[in-house]
């Protein structure tokens, strides 16, 4: 039986240059396919049948292989009754498909074969086993285990299944080399920001367009307030990659902190070359986000070059964020220095650090309480978990301020396995891998000293 070769040798080429599936692969595939529609057709139960497919002249050869057995790996007639009790036995007990095991497994079209098949005793079958003494007939120096091919006839009808089956693998080959491709080229991308445009919208649920792909951008993974338009192009972080059985999933947030430091990230030359470095980001998404900064150049200023000449980097991540207000501070290895950078636009008079209970105790004047504190306790929440402390806050006069938690600080590698576990994060929760850094005097090129009276 033969091929339309100049077809075939096209479709194999095509596949090869334009979808990046090796040749070998799909030759492979298709035999497997031949082999199998073969033994449906004309194959008896137990055969074990292969295809050989010459890309050169375009022939299909088909052949039976027996595996050479002895007697000792024959099961005797008294162990092949004490099975099937065994089996009706283990019937009542486990599910229906837990009993064929041992049948499924003497049946598979690819045999065990050497040491394998010597170790396992088999029941013999004349279309799947071939005897040593036999088999010596027609090769002297054959072992048991071996293989022994036998060619089959090639029908003459079998020509328009063959095609079929052809067609149908070549098919198949693109699907699945399209969804390796896609699979592997959004892998390659997890962690990072992506564009896409706004496709649909059903319950809260967003459906970005990638291009190869879509992305959905659950609610809980957005920002409170945004409003999001068909049509429309927007930023997400594409946190988590996962292929199923239906599919390629790309689970996509706008209220991940890392979302923040990936912005950052196209703004900043010096971060996306590592000069400078992101240590820790807190942010309650929409309203106002921290992010500790530190340089491993010391002739450069990690804030100012956070911020930028008149404020042009961090004001085009502001707007990509719909406002919300950026503190950006110096990260400070001792925690005295860090919590008091953390804590601005407040001036902070001293840091007493309980080192067991990981608490510190953070005196400020009068008339910097409220500012350090923030609305609604958001400036010393927020400072809390990007250091990573309690933070307990009081004036110089004894007023007692707040008592802040800090928050469960975890690793980007333990961040990202958990959304791959829960699919979701908890909003405001931040990033470990990045954690923020504050520098008091440097707090007012950040924040505005009328955001910061009104809204620290």
């Amino acid at each position: 039986m033969e091929f339309d070769l100049k077809a075939m040798r096209t479709a194999l080429d095509q596949l090869e240059l334009e979808r990046g599936i090796p040749r070998a692969a799909i030759i492979e595939t298709l035999e497997l396919a031949l082999a199998a529609a073969y033994k449906k057709d004309y194959g008896k139960r137990g055969q074990i049948v292969r295809a050989t497919f010459s890309e050169q002249t375009g022939e299909v050869n088909f052949v039976q292989i027996k595996i050479v057995v002895n007697e000792s790996m024959i099961k005797t007639e008294e162990e092949i009754a004490q099975e099937a009790e065994e089996r009706e036995e283990a019937a009542h007990v486990v599910q229906p498909h837990g009993a064929g095991a041992e049948k499924n497994l003497e049946d598979k079209d690819e045999p065990e074969t050497g040491e394998e098949a010597t170790r396992r005793k088999v029941r013999f079958n004349p279309e799947r086993h071939i005897m040593i003494t036999e088999a010596r007939k027609i090769k002297k120096d054959v072992s048991p285990g071996e293989e022994l091919v036998f060619p089959l006839e090639t029908r003459k009808d079998y020509g328009r299944i063959a095609a079929q089956t052809a067609k149908q693998v070549i098919i198949q080959r693109i699907r699945e080399a399209e969804r390796s491709s896609v699979f592997k080229e959004f892998t390659d991308k997890e962690g990072t920001i992506v564009s896409g445009i706004v496709q649909r919208i059903e319950e809260r649920t967003v459906f970005l367009d990638l291009g190869r792909a879509t992305a959905l951008l659950p609610a809980e993974e957005q920002v409170r307030g945004e409003r999001y338009r068909m049509g429309e192009r927007i930023k997400a972080l594409l946190y988590l990659v996962e292929q199923t059985p239906r599919g390629i999933n790309l689970h996509i947030s706008r209220s991940h902190p890392r979302f923040v430091s990936e912005l950052f990230k196209l703004e900043v030359p010096e971060i996306a070359n590592g000069v400078v470095e992101i240590k820790s980001i807190a942010r309650e998404p929409g309203s106002r986000t921290k992010v500790a900064v530190a340089s491993h150049d010391e002739n450069i200023d990690p804030v100012g070059s956070s911020v930028g000449q008149k404020g042009v980097r961090v004001s085009t991540v502001i707007a990509e964020l719909g406002g919300e207000k950026i503190d950006i501070i110096e990260w400070a290895e001792d925690p005295a220095t860090f919590i008091a950078h953390a804590l601005a636009p407040a001036r902070i008079l001293d840091v007493d650090l309980d080192k067991e209970q990981k608490v510190a105790h953070v005196i400020v004047a009068e008339d910097q309480l409220s500012l350090a504190i923030g609305r609604g306790g958001q400036n010393v929440r927020l400072a809390a978990r990007l250091v990573n402390w309690k933070i307990d806050i009081r004036s110089r006069g004894g007023q007692t301020g707040l008592l802040a938690p800090e928050s469960e600080t975890v690793s980007e590698e333990q961040d990202g396995e958990e959304r791959a576990e829960k699919k979701q994060k908890e909003t405001g929760k931040e990033e470990g891998g990045q954690t923020e850094t504050t520098r008091t005097d440097d707090t007012e090129k950040i924040t505005e000293e009328k955001d910061a009276a009104d809204d620290a």
